[in-house]
């Protein structure tokens, strides 16, 4: 199941939940609320990360037969036990949300609601759950930073639409 985010944006763009639990972005639900502050990214760690991954690369580029680094079986059963969120903000910045947008309306299987532009960019996306895609209630949760919602998120998502 896909995610639309539509409307006042230069590029519309559809999400597919389903690879992000290979995506190095993705944080675990426990720590999502309670590290938080911490969680805001430092850009200089984020070029420092992409320096390193990039230099990585081209050293095992120059190798031969190429080395992938391959996770551990320890990472691998956490990656498939665990319960993920993803920050919503790189989407948002993707779709490119022009700026007479004023709010979000969150269109799910049952209702319509508004949200302001803000608080949904600091938002995450809950995508799994013990391991597995979310089949009830999904593609996706939506959870607020503030953790505000977190006993009754936003369930059932299948459209954001900036206006």
């Amino acid at each position: 199941m896909i995610i639309q985010l539509t409307g006042l944006v230069q590029y519309p763009i559809t999400l597919d939940p389903s690879v992000w639990i290979f995506d190095d972005r993705k944080i675990h639900f426990d720590k999502a609320f309670t590290d938080r502050q911490t969680a805001s990214i430092d850009e200089n760690e984020d070029v420092k990360k992409a320096a390193q991954f990039w230099d990585r690369e081209v050293y095992q580029q120059k190798l031969d037969p190429p080395v992938n680094k391959s996770i551990s079986s320890l990472q691998k059963r956490e990656i498939l036990e665990g319960t993920y969120v993803m920050p919503i903000r790189p989407f948002i910045q993707n779709a490119e949300v022009q700026e007479s947008a004023r709010f979000a309306k969150i269109h799910t299987d049952e209702d319509t609601m508004e949200v302001n532009l803000p608080q949904l960019q600091d938002a995450l996306f809950l995508f799994a759950q013990n391991g597995k895609q979310l089949k009830e209630g999904g593609p996706v949760h939506i959870y607020f930073a503030d953790g505000s919602n977190k006993d009754e998120p936003i369930t059932h998502v299948r459209k954001i639409e900036f206006l």
